[in-house]
């Protein structure tokens, strides 16, 4: 179950586009953007495959932001680890 309030309180980087995130309640997840970013046709959005700037991320009010919020993510998707939905990667492979 997702609790009603969820902010992350710490992120670090543990790959080229995997985030290890600490989320306030104890539960830590290790998040691969790689298939979000390499799927996605916009390329405002897949300009954040070039590593300095999806490196360039940061937490703000619990939440975890690049630029001026140019690139964010529902904080229950972070929570659960699904950027991406099966059925996508499935019909990608």
């Amino acid at each position: 179950m997702i609790p009603a309030i969820i902010n992350i309180k710490a992120v670090e980087q543990v790959g080229d586009y995997a985030l290890h995130l600490s989320f306030e309640d104890g539960t830590a997840q290790t998040v691969d953007f790689k298939p979000f970013l390499s799927l996605s046709r916009h390329p405002d959005i897949r300009a954040y495959l070039e590593p300095s700037r999806f490196a360039a991320f940061r937490i703000e009010h619990g939440e975890l932001v690049w630029g001026d919020y140019d690139l964010c993510f529902p904080i229950a998707d972070l929570y659960q680890n699904r950027l991406v939905p099966d059925s996508t990667l499935e019909k990608a492979a």
